[in-house]
């Protein structure tokens, strides 16, 4: 059955998304919620290792050296899990944002501007309330950059804890903003943390690059092929003094995103559906493992919230995400004339925004990279990220679940689908055929009520005769 077309109302600000847009979402955000709770078991082991009485051992662990010296690669396992596994994510989130870009919700740039401009704004506050705070605090200024990422999978892991059932608009909403999001982090880390260049490894990595480009144009398959040639390409970026991880995200924007005729998914989202588990269950929650372990005490609390560089993180993540999100968002539908779904109000927005003060994986990665060399300031900045995430997380709690029955009913109406063909009846409403099958099942309990009359009378008369 051909997927129903989008209405009118389709075109509100997070109004209803089109069926295939809506099975993506759901199949994408259900990988990642279970990605989530894994990242946060994770999160919660480091910090249960990292302040027992066997803390000594996982800085034995984390520091274990491993991996080829000759080709540059003798790296701490923590260092394998920062640059070596979350290539896996980028790979995954330049995927994300090429089939968003040709396909999904930012191929059209009407509709991309109010994401956009959210997600640009959601940035550029936290990196200001961090200067703001360090600037009267005389702190440092190179952790500008730390609070201004999301994290999706943990965002999600949230809702999925606190049983908020949000409708899929919303839930769209918060993927796109993440999806941009990490396109700009991907920027900052490969303009503002590149080291001193390597041109000779730069220029294999790019070379590399040209011809995992023209096997894909030429349809080569097989991941014999192409995961030793992404496994070079990686030692080559980082090697390059490139984050290593730019090297995932120029391979997934390299794969085709859109479908041919007679294909059920293109390229691209195979190879997501096939690479994502092992991103969100395996390399994420490994990052966390080895990133998270920061020790925790009454000393270590205080001094989160009288370093200003510290405090200026969690005031991003928390007052800045939420602020910037929201006003952004509030802004380009002042200018675009966007009007709001009548089902949902400011207020909702304003909790989604502040769900996205939750930034751990990037947020960590870019602290470890802004005060690399540090040891000290790298563990507070990671203190700050944990503390401003969790912060975040219980007020979006808060304010999620004040709406909480709203939302539920939203979604009821969302996935009704009476006439039991796979399509929820929302987008189904402008098709004859499905009013046509309503009628036969009405038809068909209505005899059945009918006939359930008829021996309810006679069972009825049969008690009121004589015996």
């Amino acid at each position: 059955m051909p997927a129903p077309a989008p209405t009118p109302t389709d075109r509100k600000f997070l109004g209803r998304l089109s069926w295939p847009e809506r099975r993506y979402v759901a199949d994408a955000l259900r990988a990642e919620t279970v990605g989530g709770v894994l990242l946060l078991l994770a999160a919660v082991t480091a910090l249960i290792w990292a302040n027992s009485p066997v803390s000594a051992s996982y800085e034995t662990v984390s520091d274990f050296h491993i991996g080829p010296a000759a080709l540059g690669l003798d790296l701490s396992i923590q260092h394998w899990a920062a640059d070596g596994l979350l290539a896996i994510f980028f790979f995954v989130a330049g995927i994300e944002l090429k089939r968003e870009l040709v396909a999904g919700e930012l191929r059209d740039p009407k509709a991309a501007a109010l994401p956009v401009v959210a997600a640009l704004c959601g940035m550029a506050v936290p990196a200001l309330v961090y200067a703001l705070t360090n600037l009267v605090g005389d702190g440092s200024m190179d952790g500008w950059a730390v609070p201004t990422a999301t994290d999706i999978a943990f965002a999600l892991a949230v809702l999925a804890v606190i049983g908020t059932s949000l409708p899929s608009a919303l839930r769209a909403f918060l993927l796109t903003l993440a999806v941009v999001d990490d396109l700009f982090a991907i920027l900052i880390i490969a303009v503002f943390f590149t080291s001193d260049l390597d041109f000779a490894a730069l220029g294999g990595a790019f070379a590399g690059l040209a011809v995992f480009w023209l096997l894909l144009r030429k349809d080569v398959r097989g991941w014999y092929v192409y995961v030793p040639l992404a496994l070079v390409i990686w030692g080559l970026m980082y090697n390059s003094g490139v984050h290593a991880t730019i090297a995932g995200v120029a391979m997934g924007l390299m794969l085709r995103c859109t479908r041919r005729e007679g294909e059920e998914q293109s390229p691209g989202e195979h190879i997501e559906h096939l690479v994502r588990p092992l991103s969100a269950g395996l390399a994420v929650p490994l990052f966390a493992l080895f990133s998270a372990g920061v020790n925790i005490s009454g000393k270590s609390f205080v001094d989160v919230f009288t370093n200003p560089v510290t405090l200026g993180v969690v005031l991003g993540l928390v007052v800045g995400k939420a602020v910037g999100i929201f006003g952004g968002t509030w802004l380009a539908a002042r200018f675009t004339k966007a009007e709001l779904n009548s089902d949902l109000s400011w207020p909702d927005v304003f909790a989604v925004a502040s769900l996205a003060g939750i930034g751990f994986t990037v947020s960590l990665l870019i602290g470890e990279l802004a005060f690399e060399g540090d040891d000290e300031l790298t563990t507070q900045v990671k203190a700050a990220v944990l503390i401003g995430s969790l912060t975040a997380a219980v007020l979006a709690t808060v304010l999620l679940k004040l709406r909480v029955r709203k939302y539920q009913a939203l979604l009821a109406d969302e996935e009704r689908d009476e006439d039991e063909d796979g399509i929820p009846d929302i987008y189904e409403e402008d098709d004859p055929g499905y009013h046509l099958r309503m009628a036969a099942i009405y038809e068909r309990k209505a005899a059945e009520h009918r006939e359930r009359a008829r021996l309810a009378g006679a069972s009825s008369d049969d008690g009121d005769s004589p015996a």
